[in-house]
C-alpha cells in the first residue's frame, strides 16, 4: 500500500507542475513530491502508468511551446528582410555603376574626345 501512495504523491505532483507550467520531466516530479532525483525509474513495474503520463504531459508541454514559440516566424521575417536588403544593395551597386560610366561619358564630351551619336539615326 505504501508504493500506492507514494505514486499518488507522484501524481498530484505531477498536476501541480502542470496547473504552475513548469518543466516536467521525472526528476522534477520526484522532487515536487518530495522524494529524491531519480527515485522514479523506469524498472519499477508500479510506476509505468506515472511514467506514461509524466511523458504525454511533457510532450503536450513542449508542443504548446512550440506552437507559442515567436522564433521561426521571427526567423522567416528575417530571411525576408535579409533578402530586400540584398536586392536594394544590387539595385545600388547598378546605379553607382551607371552614374560612373555616364560621367566618364559627359567628361569625354566636355574633352571633345567623343562624338555625340544620336540614338534615333540609323
Amino acid at each position: 500500500m505504501a508504493a500506492k501512495s507514494q505514486v499518488d504523491k507522484y501524481f498530484e505532483a505531477l498536476e501541480r507542475l502542470k496547473s504552475r507550467k513548469e518543466p516536467i520531466n521525472n526528476d522534477a516530479v520526484a522532487k515536487e513530491a518530495g522524494s529524491g532525483k531519480g527515485s522514479i525509474k523506469k524498472s519499477r513495474p508500479g510506476y509505468a502508468a506515472l511514467i506514461a503520463a509524466i511523458e504525454q504531459a511533457a510532450a503536450e508541454q513542449k508542443q504548446v511551446k512550440a506552437a507559442t514559440d515567436p522564433t521561426p516566424q521571427l526567423r522567416q521575417q528575417l530571411a525576408l528582410v535579409q533578402q530586400r536588403l540584398d536586392s536594394a544593395l544590387e539595385r545600388e551597386v547598378c546605379l553607382l555603376d551607371e552614374v560612373y560610366h555616364l560621367r566618364e561619358e559627359n567628361r569625354q564630351l566636355k574633352q571633345g574626345r567623343l562624338s555625340v551619336v544620336s540614338k534615333n539615326t540609323p
